[in-house]
């Protein structure tokens, strides 16, 4: 069995993280409370938005604030709406609006920043259209300057799936923040880790609200006595206790994850910088490497892995490439899920249409891979994968 020396992800927890959870659990309260409320003021200032609300996964933030919007007054999405999404993603970027019954439009990436092909994508509109879900891939945000204007001239709605790209800006903003709402993922491999997390922010105090209530339940008890849902409520904790008002699920994030989170976000700012440096030295590595295509930065990347993709007049192949890692005690994954529109749930279970050919998406997929980033510094990691890279192409 190869011995890993280069390895996807690890953990950055130390004694913080686990006097943290020792906290909670001498306190006897595991379900949502204070902690889960005091981190969600602290990511919320952190990013610059209004407010944030936590719950147990990446995945389940972006379930949440797409439901939020089938609610609200103003922004309301209703059955038939279409959705343009990359085609690149995760899966759980393209089940909520399917769930809601909102049609995909699945769009060709970029083939330098791996995100949504702005060109293509305004070719892609239809009358039907009313939300992008951008996709900030692997710490590399959109280009929001050029995308805001082309939503506005056609009355888009824009959300935010920055699960792999917390901690990533454009012109000085937080990425997850340009539109309505942003998800972001606290999973063990991504910038900071809860173990399962996640977290979803919004300036709007209406999708706040909804999105409380829809969290637990459909409930009205952790709304606000005057709320966007119901207006006031009565001041009888009773009344109120079991009172459901919207068709919710239980999202809810245990105490002890809401602890960690609170930890974990003050070495955030290290994290990112280590990130960043690492970068560098991968992007000086790969100058002497021009059979692989590295992404392009947009903004200021968080980094949250480094993507290897094989240039279209290589004659190399992924499985020697993969190989070589491989000997080398690199480990590696697919760019995301690929081509999404490849799986079978796309086909038989997922409404969609296909913008035009997926062309830098089936490349991507065919011939794409990524190795890991971390929040220490990968000097003799990066002379690994710098030897393993020249015994394969000898460059």
């Amino acid at each position: 069995m190869t011995t890993i020396h280069y390895p996807l992800a690890t953990s950055s927890w130390d004694e913080r993280e686990y006097a943290a959870i020792q906290r909670v659990t001498a306190s006897g309260r595991l379900t949502m409370g204070d902690e889960v409320a005091a981190f969600e003021r602290a990511f919320a200032a952190h990013v610059g938005a209004e407010h944030a609300i936590m719950v147990n996964s990446g995945s389940s933030a972006n379930l949440l604030m797409v439901a939020a919007l089938c609610y609200h007054s103003t922004h309301r999405l209703r059955p038939g709406d279409e959705v343009l999404v990359p085609a690149v993603s995760w899966s759980t970027t393209y089940t909520p609006p399917a769930q809601y019954a909102l049609p995909l439009r699945f769009v060709d990436i970029d083939p330098h920043t791996l995100n949504i092909d702005i060109a293509s994508l305004e070719d892609a509109i239809t009358d039907r259209t009313r939300l992008l879900l951008a996709v900030n891939l692997l710490g590399n945000p959109n280009d929001f300057a050029a995308l805001k204007p082309l939503l506005d001239r056609h009355d888009i709605l824009l959300i935010e799936d920055n699960c792999e790209s917390l901690g990533a800006a454009l012109h000085g903003r937080q990425a997850g923040t340009f539109g309505l709402a942003g998800s972001y993922s606290c999973f063990f491999s991504h910038h900071i880790s809860t173990m399962e997390g996640g977290l979803v922010v919004t300036d709007d105090a209406e999708l706040h609200h909804i999105m409380l209530s829809l969290r637990a339940h459909g409930w009205t008890r952790d709304l606000p006595h005057h709320n966007h849902v119901t207006g006031t409520k009565s001041t009888d904790p009773f009344t109120e206790s079991f009172r459901f008002v919207l068709p919710g699920y239980n999202l809810r994030p245990l105490e002890i994850a809401g602890a960690i989170g609170r930890e974990q976000l003050r070495k955030l700012p290290a994290i990112i910088r280590a990130r960043r440096a690492n970068a560098r030295i991968f992007r000086e590595v790969m100058a002497h490497h021009p059979d692989l295509r590295i992404q392009r930065e947009t903004g200021a990347s968080s980094w949250f892995g480094f993507s290897l993709i094989i240039h279209p007049d290589s004659s190399l192949t992924r499985p020697a490439l993969i190989k070589a890692l491989t000997r080398a005690g690199i480990e590696y994954r697919p760019i995301v899920a690929g081509n999404f529109t490849r799986n079978p749930v796309v086909a038989n279970h997922i409404p969609h249409t296909i913008h035009g050919p997926l062309t830098h998406a089936d490349h991507l997929d065919r011939n794409g891979l990524f190795i890991g980033n971390h929040h220490y510094p990968l000097e003799q990691q990066m002379d690994r994968l710098d030897s393993a890279l020249t015994s394969l192409t000898g460059s």
